[in-house]
């Protein structure tokens, strides 16, 4: 059975930003939510290398506190993970705007981040995706911004918690300006490639979760994995492999220019 918020795919998707499933995140979660109220922002506290370590945790989550601990994981270079379309063990005892019950009411984002000095300044990519997903959220739910608050301002006691680390004033005022419209528009990834060799159709953008004939292709390209016609989280990673070995953004994303890239590699 599939719980409320399987919504949140498509509404990210539709904002230009990169997500990733989990395996069977659609049907993950402590039973259901509540009315979403609004968004709870977090850091994970965890390795300070690799774009999304804490993701195992989020999903099974740790020693006393079953998984799901969030219901949507952000990694570094600003992928979106849907970690749980259900109820998440992500908020504890707080109040924002007069609601109480954080787990049932809002959605957690866990973003990756120590929290600590060696993890500062956030990666602008993954600030500016965590800005923009939050105000895809909200949009849908037809909340302001004043509806994103961070675990630190939700928590009770005032000071049980630091993240995220940091100001939530500065952050609500960007995702307020995304949801007004006079923020700047991201750079979006095309579907598929503007132009392709005579006679050949262009080739679709492909990400984690595509699978079929395409994939296939691009998994042969890139050498070193199964070619399995299945985009998963392997495949991707050799994408961000090639991708750094080329000079271009390691989104883990195969677009226009990634794909050129790979022709040139293949002759």
């Amino acid at each position: 059975m599939s719980f409320s918020l399987t919504w949140m795919k498509d509404v990210l998707l539709q904002a230009g930003l990169k997500v990733a499933p989990t395996e069977a995140w659609e049907m993950r979660g402590h039973g259901d939510v509540g009315t979403i109220r609004g968004v709870l922002c977090h850091h994970t506290a965890g390795p300070r290398t690799g774009n999304m370590p804490s993701l195992t945790t989020l999903v099974k989550g740790r020693p006393g506190l079953d998984g799901p601990l969030a219901q949507l994981g952000l990694g570094r270079d600003g992928t979106f993970y849907l970690v749980a379309a259900g109820l998440a063990y992500h908020a504890g005892a707080g109040s924002w705007q007069g609601a109480t019950t954080g787990n049932t009411s809002f959605i957690g984002v866990e973003a990756e981040n120590t929290g600590i000095a060696n993890d500062q300044p956030w990666p602008d990519v993954q600030l500016d995706a965590y800005q923009r997903g939050v105000a895809a959220l909200l949009g849908y739910l037809g909340l302001p911004a004043t509806a994103c608050a961070g675990h630190k301002e939700f928590a009770l006691p005032h000071g049980r918690k630091i993240d995220p680390s940091f100001d939530m004033s500065v952050f609500r005022a960007g995702v307020a300006a995304i949801l007004s419209g006079t923020a700047t528009p991201p750079e979006l990834i095309s579907a598929r490639e503007p132009t392709a060799a005579p006679g050949a159709t262009p080739r679709a953008t492909l990400r984690r979760g595509t699978k079929g004939e395409l994939v296939s292709k691009l998994q042969q390209l890139l050498l070193h994995v199964k070619v399995d016609g299945d985009f998963g989280g392997i495949t991707e990673a050799r994408v961000r492999v090639v991708q750094r070995e080329v000079a271009l953004v390691p989104d883990g994303i195969v677009g226009p220019k990634t794909w050129q890239k790979l022709d040139a590699r293949s002759h």
